[in-house]
């Protein structure tokens, strides 16, 4: 018997068992090489991050010439310099505006949608399931034409401004959110007990209160991952925001365009606006990420 044993049963107390290996457990030469690998990958992603951060602190002549990994002189003139090279502002606001609501209407739309297909039956129900998920096997790119024509004639006949305007923005970016965001949800809602239902029921609520007050409440994850699904569509889309805006309702997407004119590229001003334009992106999908992972976890499990 071991000393340390030895000692312990003396004084009473239980003898300590030697931790036996878990089959489950990965050897140590594959805990090696995954460390290994998550390094290198790390390395790979934050490396365009640091060579942006790093351009985007130094003057233009610095940049345009010999990149240095250590810069020799730092300045926020480039951070100060992009709300004047172009309307900075102005793109900003066009986006948040085109963004937040395209999010608000996908998320609203495929609420009351899902929450039909999933709870009630009706003629018709299979196919338009499928239809709205078959409409994710098209390239966006098929859509160009036929919706630039379509707001065109809506104009040309009734006098309403779709083309170049943020709410013919909006329409646009709904017809690639929200087919998906129903998708998502009706799966999200059938995984959600129909007893809950049918208690809100019993306790008085209507079909609408039970969508509001049980269904909805039990599936935030789901909702969050749909809202951020749509919001970041809308935000980083460029194919028909270059041709859906004209300089009045330009996006932020399209706008970083106006830093490369014909007689110069202001490189550190690229970089620097592409790091404002990403921090609502990354600081959103910082707070929601919980959510976020739960939602979409969900939906691959159901």
């Amino acid at each position: 018997m071991p000393d340390r044993n030895r000692r312990a049963a003396l004084h009473g107390r239980p003898r300590t068992k030697p931790r036996t290996r878990s089959p489950l457990d990965p050897p140590t030469s594959f805990k090696v090489i995954r460390a290994v690998f998550l390094t290198l990958l790390a390395g790979f992603v934050a490396l365009p991050v640091y060579v942006m951060a790093a351009s985007s602190l130094k003057p233009l002549k610095d940049v345009a010439g010999e990149f240095r990994w250590i810069p020799s002189g730092l300045t926020i003139r480039p951070y100060i310099d992009i709300w004047h090279t172009v309307p900075l502002a102005k793109y900003f606001v066009n986006s948040l505006i085109v963004a937040g609501s395209a999010t608000a209407c996908s998320v609203v739309i495929a609420i009351f949608a899902a929450y039909g297909v999933s709870r009630y039956r009706f003629r018709g129900k299979r196919l338009f399931t499928v239809t709205v998920l078959s409409t994710q096997m098209f390239p966006g790119i098929l859509f160009l034409l036929p919706l630039f024509l379509i707001f065109v004639n809506i104009g040309n006949t009734t006098g309403i401004a779709l083309y170049g305007s943020r709410g013919g923005l909006i329409l646009t970016y709904l017809t690639f959110s929200l087919p998906f965001s129903i998708w998502m949800l009706i799966g999200y809602f059938d995984s959600v007990p129909r007893e809950l239902d049918e208690a809100a029921t019993m306790d008085g609520c209507g079909p609408l209160g039970a969508l509001f007050r049980v269904v909805i409440p039990a599936a935030v994850p789901g909702i969050v991952a749909v809202a951020v699904y749509a919001f970041m569509t809308a935000w980083g889309e460029v194919l028909f925001a270059s041709v859906m805006t004209n300089d009045a309702t330009r996006t932020l997407a399209v706008g970083l365009q106006g830093y490369s004119t014909q007689n110069d590229v202001y490189w550190n001003q690229i970089m620097a606006a592409s790091l404002v334009v990403s921090i609502p992106i990354v600081a959103g999908f910082l707070l929601l990420q919980r959510y976020l992972v739960a939602g979409l976890t969900a939906g691959a499990v159901k």
